[in-house]
């Protein structure tokens, strides 16, 4: 199994909240629940503020404790890609997963079933990307396997720091 993410490119994402919007609307979800949010940071004084924007949603941890706490078992965590998966259909809502996610991600639908991000499993089926990573105007969000996310993290960073000059060395420590 390579386990599937996200990458959040902070210096290209504004805030627009497209994300968020494209999650809503893929998931059906009215007011209240999101699984996407956009959080501002801002750091510094005046006038040296800094405002950072993060697109944050679920963390598909390696050690899920949303599963964990599950009375009903309708929460796992799936053995192809990792993916942290709610089967509604088996899902009591007690709020346990919600009180037990150290990022307070699972939200809870008005009929009082839970719901949290899956990746857009049916569309990455359908070799498609998820609805807020294809949404993004800006590519600050990108989701795949970690493997590769690193190296594409590792190739944004290589070019911010080296600019324009793109220099030809390699280190070894």
């Amino acid at each position: 199994m390579e386990q599937w993410g996200f990458l959040v490119d902070t210096e290209n994402c504004v805030g627009c909240r497209a994300c968020e919007i494209a999650c809503k609307n893929r998931n059906e979800l009215g007011v209240g629940p999101r699984l996407r949010q956009v959080a501002t940071l801002e750091s510094g004084t005046h006038p040296d503020v800094v405002v950072t924007n993060m697109s944050l949603g679920c963390m598909h941890c390696g050690a899920p404790a949303c599963v964990e706490v599950c009375p009903a078992g309708a929460i796992s965590k799936n053995s192809e890609d990792g993916v942290v998966v709610v089967d509604e259909d088996k899902c009591i809502g007690c709020h346990y997963c919600f009180f037990a996610c150290p990022f307070g991600v699972p939200a809870y639908r008005p009929e009082g079933t839970m719901v949290k991000c899956d990746l857009c499993s049916d569309r990455r089926v359908m070799g498609l990307e998820p609805a807020c990573v294809k949404t993004c105007f800006y590519e600050a969000l990108h989701a795949g396997p970690l493997s590769e996310l690193a190296t594409l993290a590792r190739e944004k960073v290589a070019k911010r720091v080296a600019g324009s000059t793109v220099p030809s060395i390699l280190v070894i420590q």
